[in-house]
């Protein structure tokens, strides 16, 4: 079922959001060689609990999930594509690229956004690679507007990644989001230009392009609950939570 908020709960959802973006950002600044995912994670928990919300992953159980996330934040390294863990164990090196991925409970609302950077120095390619998905989900961003579609969405982001000689992970998606971690409509990042279910105003999405350098195939990690690329390719992930509203659309994870 597809929700609508009221105005009321968009503004409960602004703030929120803009708790999560400063956590985002002061998280992906400890992100160096040497530092392990665990510590991020213990980071960006204290931090989101300081400022009156609560993390929203930890101990979320999805549909498709055997047994509850444990932990603050996702910290997907390298080919791990979405929902890797942040063990202690997982120490970031010169020239890896890192997906952080946070979401958000305040005033029983909830926000989710993700960002992927560069550990120290990395090649040129890792880096076309992040500006590309960057620049895909601002594209994304400019499809949302009542009366457009979910294709218009995933169109963008597809044509981008394939004409910066880049795939889109296809089996991976965005989703509603707001009085929950995640809510109908799923949000592929690839389709045809005025397919898909009509945005309305209200409606709160979390759009996440997930790209990679070579093949779009993924399999599930070792640890039973990262997604990684089959051929162990590198990818990245940007994420913002986003508002329909009348005149368009408003970002709420900035």
């Amino acid at each position: 079922m597809i929700t609508i908020k009221t105005k009321e709960e968009i503004e409960v959802l602004k703030e929120g959001g803009k708790i999560l973006a400063e956590v985002l950002n002061e998280v992906s600044k400890l992100a160096k060689p040497g530092v392990s995912a665990g510590f991020l994670n213990m980071k960006a928990k204290e931090m989101i609990l300081a400022r009156g919300a609560e993390p929203s992953f930890e101990g979320y159980k999805p549909s498709f999930s055997k047994k509850p996330y444990p932990a603050a934040i996702c910290a997907s390294l390298n080919e791990v594509v979405v929902h890797g863990l942040p063990s202690e164990g997982l120490i970031l090196k010169e020239g890896d690229i890192l997906k952080i991925d946070i979401g958000v409970k305040y005033k029983n609302l909830f926000t989710d956004a993700a960002i992927t950077v560069g550990i120290g120095e990395i090649s040129e390619e890792k880096q076309k690679l992040i500006n590309t998905t960057c620049h895909a989900l601002e594209l994304a961003i400019a499809e949302v507007k009542p009366e457009n579609h979910i294709g218009d969405i995933g169109y963008a982001i597809e044509n981008y990644a394939k004409n910066r000689g880049f795939e889109v992970i296809k089996t991976l998606v965005g989703h509603g989001v707001g009085y929950s971690v995640h809510e109908e409509p799923n949000i592929p990042n690839y389709g045809k230009e005025g397919d898909g279910l009509e945005l309305r105003a209200g409606m709160i999405l979390a759009l996440e392009p997930m790209v990679t350098l070579k093949s779009g195939e993924i399999k599930q990690s070792k640890d039973g609950f990262g997604y990684e690329t089959a051929d162990g390719s590198i990818s990245a992930h940007f994420e913002h939570t986003v508002a329909v509203i009348k005149d368009g659309c408003l970002v709420l994870t900035k």
